[in-house]
Parts: structure tokens; C-alpha cells; sequence
């Protein structure tokens, strides 16, 4: 395989969980080859793919193509009998799944969930329903390697505690992966919800791209951050977090949770929109009555939609030209929401400098729902292949 046949998969460095993304996708079949792409020495890739051998994430096949020499060894991930587990938490819907090593798909469904009942009830729940998943899906001699959790509020990475959500009571300071140690002996990995949706969709959409930014809009706003083809938190995990960003040309500017006024979560969020209508007499009770507002082209939820896309294009463009990115992606309900996008897409344009949206690709996510728990599988994968 060439680097022509493996556009954007070129990973300088790489440590091992990028070495088994490699093999995982196809871009990689041998150790000479993640050499070539890692730009690694031949020693030091055949140190790492040991050690992935010897942990079962890797394994050789057989003989390949000879280029002039001694046949290499084919390299695979094993996908068989090997689960991972992952969960995309909401504010009122969860999305749970099981993954193979490669970081694929094996099965995946949704069910309601609300925060408010606490994190001890809602995550005791969840992980019942990723074990039950795990086994129906993959039979006895199924073995769960670990579990991705993404959590909709900010995560302190190095702890997995929670710290201030907005629109989550009972769970600030709370310790996710201290209560998952009590109850599973594999290891978990958690992180903020936008952060997995941009690994995920990153991952698998845009491999090639060094440089973007994934925004989530649904009943809150956050975003996640890929710089130089990585994840990108910061220093505690809060990079990508716009939700509390302040949206100057906000007239009247409302009250946000955090206490400030004007913050975009206030202004534009789905539980902004869904505050305002009813202010408005308007019988809606959650985010997936405004989407049929809009669609059925009521004048009021089409207008807040409209203003609520000019607001997140007012940040976005400070971000844009700041960062450089070379796409802005956005997921969650709102995206499907046309004058949001449109009013968007139409302020990033107008606000950034040319050089900066000469070449911006701006659109829709294109993963589907399942691209919360591809990001957290990718998480545990990379946990796994790189133990702390």
C-alpha cells in the first residue's frame, strides 16, 4: 500500500493505539508498513506490534507481498470474541453500544434516560444495559476489554470527575470513573460528550484532516477540537467548551445557569429555544417539538432558529480565526435544522477573514447516531493499546 492508496492515515510518531488504527482500517498490513507511515525506526515498530501481539490486540496472519525481500508478516486486529463497551449520555436519551477492536459498530440502541434521577441511578443503569448488550450480541466467550463513557457537562480529563454542568444537578464533583471502578475490572475511560462526537466523526469521516472543529448542538452547545489530526482538551479538558461564551449581540441578554447573561448555551441551545417558545404560549416540551415547529414553518421557532445560528456563527468566527481550522462540522438535533445552518454558515463568512474560510469546508455531521460511541470506543482502544 502506498501513501496515495492511504490519503490523510500517515501518522508521524505514532504510539500504539495509532499503530493498531492503522492495521484497523486497512492502511497498514505489515510492520514495514507502519514504519513508513509512523516515520518510526523498524526496531521500535516491532517493539510496539510486539507488545500489541502479546496483549491480544494484534495478531499475524500470514505471509504478504514481497517487495524485492523476504515476505513480511500480515498484521490484523482480532474481532472476534473481543468487546468493547460505550455509552453517549444525554440530557434526556442514551446511546449504547458494543465495538469490536477495530473500532467498529457490532450493535448499538438508544433508550430515555434523565439526568436529574442522579448519577449513581443513571449510570448504574447504563452499565446494566452495556453488560446485557455486550452478552446478547457476543455469546459466553465474549471478553469485555473496557468501557467508553461520554458525559454531557464538563469532564476534568485527568480525574473523570464532573465539574459545574449546567444542565445536570446532583452530579458536580462527581467521580465517573471511581464508580465504575467499584462495579467492573476493566478499565473505563470518560470524557465529555462533543469531545467524542469530534473523535468519532474524526476518526472515521476525516481522517485526512489535521485541523477541525466539531460542534454539538442539541439541548446544549459544546464542541470538540482536532488539532494536528489529535484530540485536542487543554490543559483540564475544557477546550472546545463555547456553551458559556458570551453572545454580544444578544438583545435581550438572557440568564445562563452559570450566572452570567448572554452565554450561548442561553441563547441558542435547544433548551433555550424550547424556554423561549413557551414564553411565547407555544405548547412545546423538548427540542424534537421545535424541529417540528420549524419544519411545519411556524414563524416564531423559525425566527429563534434563525438567531440562534447567527449567535453560534458569532463564536464560531472568533474560534475560525483564531484556530485556522480547515472544517467546521456541527451534530446533534439542531443540525438538521436548516435556518440554523444556513444563518451559520452565512456569519462565518461574513465575520472571518478570507484567508481563514477560503478554503473552510462547513457542513453537517455525516456519522449518524452512533457517533458518540465510535469516539468513546476509540478512546478505550487507545487506552487499552497505551495503558497509563
Amino acid at each position: 500500500m502506498t501513501d496515495d492508496e492511504a490519503p490523510g492515515m500517515a501518522v508521524r510518531g505514532a504510539n500504539a493505539g495509532e499503530m493498531l488504527r492503522l492495521v484497523a482500517t486497512g492502511a497498514a498490513e505489515s510492520r514495514a508498513d507502519l514504519a513508513r507511515l509512523s516515520g518510526l525506526s523498524p526496531s521500535t515498530v516491532s517493539q510496539r506490534v510486539e507488545t500489541l501481539i502479546g496483549r491480544g490486540l494484534l495478531r499475524e496472519v500470514g505471509a504478504g507481498k514481497s517487495r524485492g525481500g523476504r515476505r513480511p508478516r500480515q498484521l490484523e486486529v482480532p474481532v472476534d470474541g473481543v468487546v468493547i463497551g460505550a455509552v453517549d449520555l444525554g440530557a434526556h436519551h442514551a446511546r449504547i453500544g458494543t465495538l469490536d477492536l477495530a473500532g467498529r459498530v457490532v450493535q448499538s440502541r438508544s433508550l430515555e434516560v434523565r439526568v436529574e434521577d442522579g448519577p449513581e441511578s443513571v449510570l448504574g443503569t447504563l452499565l446494566t444495559e452495556v453488560t446485557e448488550l455486550m452478552r446478547g450480541a457476543s455469546g459466553p466467550g465474549a471478553v469485555l476489554r473496557g468501557i467508553g463513557v461520554g458525559i454531557p457537562g464538563p469532564v476534568q480529563h485527568g480525574t473523570g470527575r464532573i465539574v459545574s454542568p449546567s444542565r445536570m444537578p446532583g452530579w458536580n464533583g462527581f467521580d465517573v470513573v471511581g464508580f465504575f471502578a467499584g462495579r467492573t475490572d476493566v478499565p473505563v475511560v470518560v470524557d465529555n460528550d462533543a469531545n467524542l462526537m469530534a473523535l468519532g466523526e474524526h476518526r472515521w469521516q476525516h481522517p485526512e484532516l489535521d485541523h477541525a472543529v466539531y460542534v454539538k448542538a442539541g439541548t446544549g452547545i459544546g464542541a470538540g477540537v482536532i488539532s494536528a489530526g489529535r484530540l485536542h482538551r487543554g490543559g483540564q479538558g475544557s477546550a472546545g467548551d463555547i456553551s458559556h461564551c458570551q453572545v454580544f449581540t444578544a438583545d435581550p441578554a438572557p440568564l445562563c445557569s452559570c450566572g452570567n447573561t448572554g452565554c450561548l448555551e442561553a441563547v441558542a441551545s435547544g433548551a433555550a429555544l424550547v424556554s423561549a417558545l413557551r414564553e411565547r404560549g407555544l405548547p412545546v416540551q423538548s427540542l424534537p417539538d421545535v424541529m417540528r415547529l420549524i419544519d411545519d414553518g411556524d414563524r416564531h421557532a423559525t425566527a429563534l432558529a434563525r438567531n440562534a445560528g447567527r449567535s453560534i456563527g458569532e463564536i464560531l468566527a472568533v474560534v475560525v480565526n483564531f484556530f485556522n481550522p480547515q472544517a467546521v462540522a456541527i451534530g446533534g438535533l439542531l443540525a438538521d435544522c436548516e435556518p440554523l445552518l444556513a444563518s451559520m454558515r452565512s456569519v462565518l463568512y461574513e465575520r472571518c477573514l478570507p484567508l481563514a474560510t477560503q478554503t473552510l469546508l462547513i457542513e453537517r455531521l455525516s456519522t449518524g447516531a452512533d457517533v458518540g460511541i465510535l469516539g468513546a470506543g476509540q478512546l478505550v482502544i487507545d487506552r487499552v493499546a497505551d495503558p497509563l
